[in-house]
């Protein structure tokens, strides 16, 4: 399915990057960034912009490769992994920052790769999330129609339970990026610390 939502012309989610994340992306240490379920990479060229070190990784070969483009057009190295979430090691003490947009899993798949987060980050690293909840179907601007791939404030404290919330909210917002999530949307927004 990503493969061909990549394949089509243009960026299916625009090149800019996400709003919370550019709001907030100071709040992660400088230094290592790992974005999950990168897509065509407009969240980490901007974060490789900002002068992070990011590793992207995707299960879409063609989402990467538009990634690399984006990344060449903008001057910037970023590392691309195509990888499976289910499978992909986090590794330990690897990350100052793991920023997770939109990234709609299973919850078995989630709950294993959550798990493995707090591993993953450095001392004072952070978790970054934006995420639509189940309130999003109501919408119908995003997302797809699958309540288990969405979140929640009460999921994420419950799965996440290793690390310190330092913003942890559910609110609606217009989220405007690409063609696929356009309007307002019912999301769930999260800034998380190891300490």
């Amino acid at each position: 399915m990503w493969d061909e939502r990549y394949s089509a012309e243009g960026y299916a989610y625009g090149t800019a990057p996400n709003q919370f994340l550019a709001e907030y992306a100071k709040r992660i240490p400088k230094g290592k960034v790992l974005s999950l379920a990168e897509g065509e990479g407009r969240n980490a060229v901007f974060l490789a912009k900002l002068g992070y070190a990011v590793t992207a990784v995707d299960s879409s070969l063609v989402g990467i490769n538009k990634a690399k483009r984006w990344a060449e057009e903008n001057h910037v190295t970023v590392e691309f992994i195509h990888a499976d979430l289910a499978d992909y090691d986090l590794g330990e003490n690897q990350w100052d920052g793991i920023v997770s947009i939109f990234c709609p899993l299973p919850p078995a798949i989630r709950k294993q790769l959550y798990q493995k987060v707090p591993t993953g980050l450095r001392q004072h690293g952070v978790f970054l999330l934006e995420a639509y909840t189940p309130d999003q179907i109501k919408h119908g601007t995003g997302g797809g129609n699958s309540v288990e791939l969405m979140q929640t404030k009460a999921i994420l404290s419950t799965e996440l339970a290793g690390l310190t919330f330092e913003h942890l909210i559910e609110l609606e917002r217009d989220v405007i990026e690409g063609i696929y999530h356009t309007g307002i949307g019912a999301v769930v927004q999260a800034i998380a610390k190891k300490r």
